[in-house]
Formats: C-alpha cells, sequence, structure tokens
C-alpha cells in the first residue's frame, strides 16, 4: 500500500490521504470543488463546480500516469438530486466511449458545505 499526495491537487481537508494505490487500484478520496491554488472553494454553478471536482480528480491521476480512461468506478455524492442532469452534462465530457461505473448518492451535508464530492477507483491496467 502506497499514499500518494500530488502537491498540484488540493490538500485533503482531514487527516486521509488523496488517495492510495493498492496492487493495480488507485483510491481516490472524496474530491471537492477546491481551487487548489488558493485551497478555497469555487463559487459558481454546480457545472462549474462538478467540472473543478473532475479537474481535482483528473491532476491525481495525471501525477500516477493515469488519464479518465482508467477509472473504473466513481461515486458522486450531491446535496441536491435536482442537480443530476446538470452535473451530468459536465460529466459525460471527461469520457470517451467507455464510462466507469458510477453511484450517485444525494446526501443531507458534505464537507466545507459543498454542494458535490466525488470519489473514485482507477486501474492502472488499461
Amino acid at each position: 500500500m502506497k499514499m500518494i499526495f500530488n502537491e498540484n491537487a488540493p490538500k485533503p481537508v482531514g487527516p486521509y490521504s488523496q488517495a492510495i494505490k493498492v496492487n493495480n487500484l488507485l483510491f481516490i478520496s472524496g474530491t471537492l470543488p477546491i481551487d487548489p491554488k488558493t485551497g478555497d472553494m469555487i463559487k459558481g454553478s454546480i457545472e462549474e463546480q462538478t467540472d473543478r471536482v473532475l479537474k481535482n480528480v483528473g491532476i491525481i491521476l495525471e501525477g500516477e500516469k493515469l488519464s479518465f480512461k482508467n477509472l473504473v468506478k466513481v461515486t458522486i455524492f450531491i446535496r441536491n438530486m435536482a442537480d443530476f442532469q446538470r452535473i451530468n452534462s459536465v460529466y459525460e465530457k471527461y469520457f470517451k466511449n467507455i464510462f466507469p461505473s458510477r453511484s450517485v448518492v444525494e446526501v443531507s451535508g458534505l464537507p466545507k458545505d459543498s454542494p458535490i464530492e466525488m470519489e473514485a477507483i482507477a486501474s492502472y491496467e488499461n
């Protein structure tokens, strides 16, 4: 097991790793719409926040020489299921041909009062 930390991604907001590598899998922790340069939550629409979350996931993937095509499972936590289609409109732009398996769960609250959080599992094999 190896702890992954990418200086270009937002720092964790608690006692956890950005990601953990185990064998040929990368487990990416819940990721928020945080600007990695300022450490602050971005303001804006759910589309802008979804895009920032996916960019943050992408930074972690790139640091491991992976891309979105390596994702095998994504879990999205949202505070409002009414945002589902708006989130999808951004999410689908990050994938070509094959979408990872996915769950979307509505929750009553998220860290830093975020409207969205994503966690993911990637494979080092294509």
